[in-house]
């Protein structure tokens, strides 16, 4: 068994809690709304309203509705933000709004961010070439790269709470707010910082967005039925559902956490990354990536997998993506596997790409929390090939003491975070 990623026993004795969640997806926004229509198992698919859609072969899309960016951002300064990085703005105010974290506890040094994307400011891109083509070079704006730069995310969060810590942006496609959280572990376990402001942040639908995806043949064509289409594990899947949003959580030392007061939602215990090395887009048959990151999660926290009971699964609603999970999940779990609840929140949010990973961390704590599986919504027809309990189409309360959230990308880059239920102790 490859035991590899463990790091230093003097860094494990710092823990590391989740004290705020911050959520802008195509259920709501805020905590609150968002898992509130989990548990009613609302979808948040519908026909495509950001632009014309009729020529494209997928009309449908998960978008976030009734987002204001003046909400969060000064009007002068939205214009000079893409779309993604109003996102993130918006989803790390919620977060720490939500931990209760004022000003002065997030100034200096001491607080990081690390907020990625996988595709960044593509909306803008498209708007901007338009206009060279159109008006010439002399029309494109001054603000064109930073409003575009995938790193202007994390740039904008740090700069709104004077955050002076550790600054990057993870862009390793779906697995980027899994990555992002992952790496914001390592810095307060390496005592570098003791808040990180972690997670991902994604704006894909566009014309060219779309487009991209309909080409590879990767988007469900479920258009009449956009409630329905995404249906991980189903045997009548179709394709994925793209997404938009993001999810970003707050990071804490524990004992920082403790002395504040600090509301707590999980324990994050272990963290896991590997590649397949095997194709620029499609996983490895035998699932061996994303073995080896659940394997090295479980191995980081020092935990057996019959300790487990719920896995936010990557479950992107794809043929290969779902069968090939199902194969992984099976060779780390044994036969403990068929008692652990496998849900897909993505069946209900479509695939955020980027941001994916960060808003099912948050959803893995909720439920460690409130202890309740979340459903895989529209699993009607079982598919041999994938025959876990999925927690299909309704919540289901259970005892639960750890959970596991997979974020599998293109190019074979895979990422797990464990969490563990927090009881005091």
């Amino acid at each position: 068994m490859d035991v590899g990623g463990k790091i230093p026993p003097a860094a494990r004795d710092r823990r590391v809690v989740i004290t705020g969640c911050g959520l802008v997806t195509p259920l709501g926004l805020g905590l609150q709304a968002n898992w509130e229509a989990l548990l009613r198992g609302e979808s948040g698919i519908a026909t495509i309203t950001r632009f014309d859609p009729s020529r494209h072969a997928t009309r449908i899309a998960g978008e976030v509705k009734g987002f204001n960016a003046l909400e969060f951002i000064d009007r002068k300064e939205v214009r000079k933000m893409d779309l993604f990085i109003q996102f993130a703005l918006a989803a790390a105010q919620l977060a720490v709004d939500d931990a209760g974290l004022r000003p002065d506890d997030l100034e200096g040094e001491r607080t990081g961010v690390i907020v990625g994307s996988g595709i960044g400011g593509i909306g803008s891109i498209e708007e901007t070439h338009k206009v060279l083509l159109e008006k010439g070079p002399d029309r494109v704006s001054p603000f064109f790269l930073i409003q575009t730069i995938i790193n202007e995310a994390a740039g904008q969060i740090s700069i709104r709470f004077r955050a002076k810590g550790p600054n990057s942006a993870t862009v390793t496609a779906c697995a980027t707010g899994t990555h992002a959280i992952g790496d914001s572990l390592r810095i307060i376990q390496r005592g570098e910082a003791e808040i990180m402001i972690a997670g991902g942040s994604e704006a894909p639908i566009t014309p060219l967005g779309v487009a991209g995806f309909c080409a590879m043949k990767a988007l469900s064509e479920r258009n009449e039925e956009p409630a329905r289409a995404s249906r991980p594990f189903d045997a009548r899947r179709d394709g994925f559902v793209i997404g938009e949003g993001a999810g970003i959580v707050i990071l804490e030392e524990l004992g920082r956490a403790l002395r504040r007061g600090a509301p707590i939602y999980a324990e994050v215990v272990g963290y896991g990354m590997t590649s397949d090395a095997y194709h620029v887009a499609a996983p490895a048959p035998d699932g061996d990536g994303a073995i080896r990151a659940m394997r090295r999660a479980l191995q980081d926290a020092g935990v057996a997998a019959e300790a487990v009971g719920y896995i936010n699964a990557h479950g992107t609603s794809t043929p290969y993506n779902d069968k090939t999970e199902t194969i992984a999940v099976k060779a780390v779990f044994g036969p403990q596997a068929r008692k652990v609840g496998v849900s897909s929140t993505k069946s209900m949010t479509g695939h955020m790409l980027g941001a994916a990973g960060g808003v099912e961390a948050a959803i893995t704590a909720l439920c460690l929390k409130h202890q309740v599986m979340t459903p895989t919504i529209n699993y009607e027809f079982p598919d041999p090939d994938c025959d876990l309990d999925y927690v299909p189409n309704a919540a289901r309360p259970a005892e639960l003491l750890y959970g596991l959230s997979n974020s599998f990308g293109f190019g074979g880059t895979n990422g797990c975070l464990l969490l563990r239920r927090f009881d005091g102790a």
